[in-house]
């Protein structure tokens, strides 16, 4: 008789929380040189393209292809003088690049990166997860928030009015964009019934149809195309919560020098530096997570059986993470600073609104598809388009009112107040006005 061909197991899983200490010990560990190491490149990465698009050369001295820059970048800064400018508060000023810095490392510690794997050398099964949380999207926002902090600290203790106003434009920023971003994110746990990263990365493990007269059209099950409007609205506010141009205003160096940085120097502004890439790496990663399926390969490497099992899924994870940051660069290259009001406007005006709306269109949805048998993908169509429209309409230019004239003014008394005072600009102007048509007059 032949042997009967038996299904391969699947490899234990013991579950997040259960790992030995010396392989939490181990993640912990790979999950810090990950991120440093990927700072080193990012910093490189973003000069090499941003020259190439403005027709320079970038780094290209130190290393092949200048790849060792960003180290010896690094290195300068450690060993330069480390300057405190005199009147500042000196605990809070020492302590606002650590606030800063720290918790852009533990915002990793539930992003999921793989499935289950054997570590190699051992008999050892693990999530390529330090751990999960039923609130994970909930921690990563709020200890993401707290950087914030280090922001706002760093350019209050500096003693300095450019340091100050860059601390309060990042306050700004934070209120004003962290409320697009959660709103922007509560229509994903709608569709997914959960606030996991592992349990969101698995609910859009299977592919959609669409019915469109009568064919078949199959979609991912990535939320970026199912709740494209969400996507566009955490894209939009992950910029500006990162304080990346042209949403730079904390840093504004036309304005403020360099903002809440103006002061820093050597470690302490290295600490900055390193922050603000890693978050940059932070939001791009949990976009990953919650809109484009995690680490799962995208289509149409998915249709190789082994595609989404062992190590493989770290690379597809790793590619969709570096294409959001690409995405950085390329604003950054090409977006010149928003105005401080355009970018008050923006949030308040157009993200905030439009999230609103959108959550309720996709609540609507969900609640007529569980009450009547009409597809839900039609539904979600319809509710897109009119999302759309109420996008578009926001940018229309707006009918523009007739402005009132000129009204005759009482003669102005420069001595009325006891002290000389400059005409007002109104009747500057109509005096200019009125000199310009007697000079006509005259030549005709």
């Amino acid at each position: 008789m032949s042997p009967i061909a038996l299904p391969l197991a699947a490899p234990p899983d013991a579950g997040v929380g259960n790992d030995p200490w010396w392989v939490v010990g181990l993640k912990v560990l790979l999950v810090f040189v990950f991120l440093v190491v990927l700072t080193l490149f990012n910093i490189w990465w973003e000069r090499r393209v941003v020259a190439r698009m403005q027709h320079r050369i970038g780094p290209n001295v130190h290393g092949p292809f200048g790849l060792l820059q960003s180290l010896a970048d690094g290195m300068k800064l450690m060993f330069k003088e480390d300057l405190m400018p005199k009147g500042v508060d000196k605990f809070v000023y020492v302590a606002a690049p650590v606030i800063v810095s720290i918790p852009a490392f533990l915002t990793f510690a539930v992003i999921p990166f793989g499935p289950t794997v054997k570590i190699p050398f051992t008999d050892t099964y693990t999530r390529l997860q330090i751990t999960d949380l039923p609130v994970s999207v909930l921690y990563v926002m709020a200890i993401a928030s707290i950087g914030i902090y280090g922001i706002v600290l760093g350019g209050w203790s500096s003693n300095s009015t450019y340091s100050l106003l860059g601390g309060l434009r990042s306050s700004a920023q934070m209120i004003s964009y962290e409320v697009a971003m959660g709103l922007a994110l509560v229509t994903v746990f709608l569709f997914a019934g959960s606030m996991s990263t592992s349990e969101i990365v698995a609910a859009q493990g299977s592919h959609q149809t669409l019915n469109l007269f009568g064919a078949e059209i199959p979609i991912p099950g990535w939320y970026a195309v199912l709740l494209f409007p969400s996507f566009v609205i955490y894209v939009i506010s992950m910029i500006g919560e990162t304080n990346r141009a042209p949403f730079d205003l904390p840093e504004a160096e036309g304005e403020l020098v360099a903002g809440f940085l103006t002061e820093y120097s050597s470690m302490k502004y290295a600490m900055f530096f390193l922050a603000e890439y890693i978050n940059m790496a932070t939001v791009s990663a949990l976009a990953t997570t919650l809109f484009l399926g995690g680490w799962r390969a995208p289509w149409p490497i998915s249709i190789w059986d082994g595609a989404n099992s062992g190590y493989w899924p770290v690379l597809w994870f790793v590619g969709k993470m570096m294409c959001f940051i690409f995405f950085y660069i390329w604003l950054r290259g090409t977006l010149p600073r928003l105005r401080y009001d355009q970018f008050m406007k923006l949030g308040w005006k157009i993200l905030i609104p439009v999230s609103l709306g959108w959550i309720l269109l996709v609540a609507t949805v969900r609640a007529v598809g569980r009450e009547v048998e009409v597809q839900r993908n039609y539904l979600l169509v319809a509710a897109g388009v009119v999302a759309l429209i109420a996008v578009i309409s926001m940018f229309l230019p707006q009918k523009k009112t007739e402005e009132p004239g000129p009204v005759a003014a009482d003669e102005f008394d420069a001595f009325a107040g006891g002290f000389p005072v400059p005409p007002p600009l109104v009747d500057s102007a109509s005096r200019v006005e009125s000199d310009i048509r007697s000079k006509e007059g005259s030549r005709g």
